[in-house]
């Protein structure tokens, strides 16, 4: 990293944490309403940090990846919605940047435009002339309720019978919303449904993922030669999202300190926890386990950033390693959070107490598909033992 990219780094990680006291004010209203609250989207907006994945020649960024996730992680910090909301946001930016340059200048038209997404394929688009026609019923696509663009992730059919994976980039306005997110946790995501139905789509909007996925060919010309468009989009996509829990994991460590002066250990006679060898053991432990989170991520971005200035191909077990790091910081970062509300004690279990919130929301993060660590974990010793990874998701 050079001297400049550090000072940029530092700069926009100093915003997020500037921000994480704002968002934290707002985390009732949010839980409460289950979307982004309109003053933290302002906020996150004004700091540039929505900028660091679009093209510069738009008033971007390109930030590297390492900084990317450190300030996704710091916003979690505040809330893992918030976190979690804006790695998605990022990530819809990015995948704009691989489709035609002119499809570009209308998604990047307003400077401020959100652009939510998903990887689940729960659509098809049929070939037609000009384009395709889409129908399909997508579930959590987070940030949704905010967003003026989605890029559905879609099955595209070949016309022999078969189909491939694409991404298509969809207004806001053609799309039916259904307002189904009542959820344990990250209920501040706003991750509702949409829907299309027998909508046409210009084929400039409609971008094949295998070639995007496995090769980094992709129809933009402007962006042909930025190293933020020659990143995998998988082993990109996961190391930017998990980042949210190391934040999460960073915040259940705050709220417990914050607390431990004044608790004692119920129905014993430690009349202050923090002499008891158990509460000693257990905050090393989490403290070790929020390190290898912390680890893993940034192992991911770091090896993202190198191998793409070195201009390196990416062999099939790099990418599911670059997954596993993901998943394992996920699943490190939970159990950290699991030893903290443990040590919590009862009271903890009140609505206005950020450990039952952050316990929830890191529970809810370990489910997603994509970062599940079981999953994860199969494909990547699939991959090890000498076995197809049975995911076309790498």
């Amino acid at each position: 990293m050079t001297i400049n990219e550090a000072k940029s780094q530092a700069e926009l990680v100093g915003r997020a944490t500037d921000l994480v006291e704002v968002i934290r004010k707002h985390v009732p209203w949010q839980e409460e309403n289950r979307v982004l609250h309109e003053e933290v989207l302002r906020a996150v907006t004004d700091a540039g940090i929505m900028k660091m994945r679009v093209p510069v020649r738009y008033g971007g960024a390109e930030s590297d990846v390492r900084t990317v996730s450190a300030v996704i992680a710091e916003l979690a910090r505040g809330d893992g919605a918030v976190g979690w909301t804006i790695s998605t946001y990022t990530m819809g930016s990015w995948l704009a940047g691989l489709f035609p340059d002119e499809v570009q200048d209308e998604i990047f038209a307003d400077p401020s435009v959100r652009i939510c997404g998903g990887v689940n394929p729960s659509g098809v688009a049929t070939p037609v002339d000009g384009g395709v026609v889409l129908n399909g019923r997508w579930h959590f696509v987070s940030g949704a309720p905010h967003s003026q663009w989605d890029m559905h992730s879609v099955l595209l059919a070949d016309g022999a019978g078969g189909f491939e994976p694409a991404t298509i980039a969809v207004p806001m306005s053609d799309l039916t919303i259904v307002d189904d997110w009542h959820t344990a946790g990250l209920r501040a995501t706003g991750s509702v449904t949409t829907i299309a139905q027998d909508l046409f789509v210009p084929r400039a909007r409609v971008l094949p993922m295998i070639p995007v996925m496995m090769h980094g060919q992709h129809a933009s010309k402007l962006n042909a030669d930025s190293l933020t468009w020659k990143l995998p989009f998988v082993p990109h996509a996961t190391a930017v999202t998990s980042s949210s829990a190391v934040g999460m994991a960073k915040a259940a460590r705050e709220a417990f300190f914050e607390k431990l002066p004044s608790r004692k250990i119920a129905y014993t006679h430690y009349e202050r926890q923090a002499e008891a060898p158990l509460t000693h053991l257990q905050v090393a432990q989490a403290a070790m386990k929020i390190d290898e989170a912390e680890f893993h991520v940034r192992r991911a971005a770091e090896r993202l950033d190198a191998k793409v200035r070195a201009g390196e191909l990416w062999s099939l077990e790099e990418r599911a390693l670059s997954k596993m790091d993901a998943a394992t910081a996920c699943l490190r970062a939970k159990e950290a959070v699991d030893v903290l509300n443990t040590a919590s004690g009862g009271s903890s279990i009140y609505s206005d107490q950020p450990m039952q919130r952050i316990e929830r929301d890191i529970q809810a993060l370990n489910l997603n598909g994509v970062l599940h660590p079981n999953t994860v974990a199969e494909t990547y010793g699939r991959i090890l033992c000498g076995l197809e990874p049975n995911t076309d998701l790498l």
